[in-house]
C-alpha cells in the first residue's frame, strides 16, 4: 500500500494503515509530499510501531534522512530523488530500495548505468491513468508492463489505478506485487479490500 492522506476519506492515516495490515498488506510506502520534515518523522515513527508487530516493513517516499531517523525498512525513490547507488551506500545492503520507472527510456538509462543493479524492486509508473498522481508520464499499459518483464529479472511492482477488476490482468501482464493507493486509503473498510486485493493476487 502507498499513503495518501488526502485520500483517507472514512479514517484517519493510522488505522487505514493498522486496517490494511489486519487485511494482510505485505509492505507500507509512507508518502508525505506536503507536511514538513518534523511532521514526517512523528508520521513515520507512529506508522512504524503500527506495522512493526505485522512484521509489514515500512518504507519512506523519497527521504532517505526520514528513513534513517524512523528506523524504517527502506525507500522508494524517483526519477528526481537521490539517486537510488546513493541511498543503497548511505543504507547498506540490507535497507529496500525501489525505484520507479516511467518511461521505457527511464529503464534503458537504469542497465546502461549498472547492468546488474542492486534494487529491491522497480515500480512501474503508472500501469493506468490514475487522479491519485496527475503530474506523471503517459501510462505503461499492459502491452508497456508485459515488454518490461521480458526485459528483467527484477522483481517488478505495479502502480497507478489498480484496483479488484484488473488486478488479475496487470499480474498476468508480469507484476511481482501490486502497489495500491485510493482502492485502499478511500475504502470504508480497508481490511476487507486489502483481503480481496490478496485473494486476487494468490489466486
Amino acid at each position: 500500500m502507498v499513503t495518501d492522506r488526502p485520500l483517507c476519506f472514512h479514517h484517519n492515516l493510522a488505522e487505514v494503515v493498522r486496517l490494511s495490515a489486519l487485511g494482510g498488506v505485505n509492505l507500507v510506502q509512507l508518502r508525505e509530499k506536503e507536511t514538513n520534515s518534523r511532521q514526517f518523522l512523528e508520521l513515520a515513527k507512529h506508522i512504524k510501531e503500527i506495522l512493526t508487530p505485522f512484521q509489514v516493513p515500512l518504507l519512506i517516499n523519497d527521504r532517505i534522512d526520514i528513513c534513517l531517523a524512523a528506523g524504517a525498512d527502506g525507500v522508494h525513490l524517483g526519477q528526481s530523488d537521490l539517486p537510488w547507488m546513493e541511498a543503497r551506500r548511505l543504507l547498506g545492503s540490507s535497507a529496500i530500495i525501489g525505484l520507479s520507472l516511467e518511461t521505457k527510456e527511464d529503464y534503458h538509462s537504469l542497465i546502461q548505468t549498472e547492468p546488474k543493479p542492486n534494487l529491491d524492486y522497480i515500480a512501474v509508473s503508472p500501469v493506468f491513468d490514475t487522479a491519485t498522481k496527475t503530474n506523471t508520464k503517459p501510462a505503461w499499459g499492459l502491452e508497456g508492463l508485459h515488454w518490461l518483464r521480458t526485459q528483467t529479472t527484477i522483481p517488478i511492482v505495479a502502480i497507478g489505478g489498480i484496483k479488484e477488476s484488473n488486478a488479475k490482468s496487470v499480474i498476468e501482464a508480469g507484476a511481482d506485487s501490486l502497489a495500491v493507493v485510493s482502492a485502499i486509503c478511500s475504502a470504508k473498510d480497508p481490511k476487507f479490500v486489502t483481503e480481496t486485493l490478496s485473494k486476487k493476487f494468490h489466486a
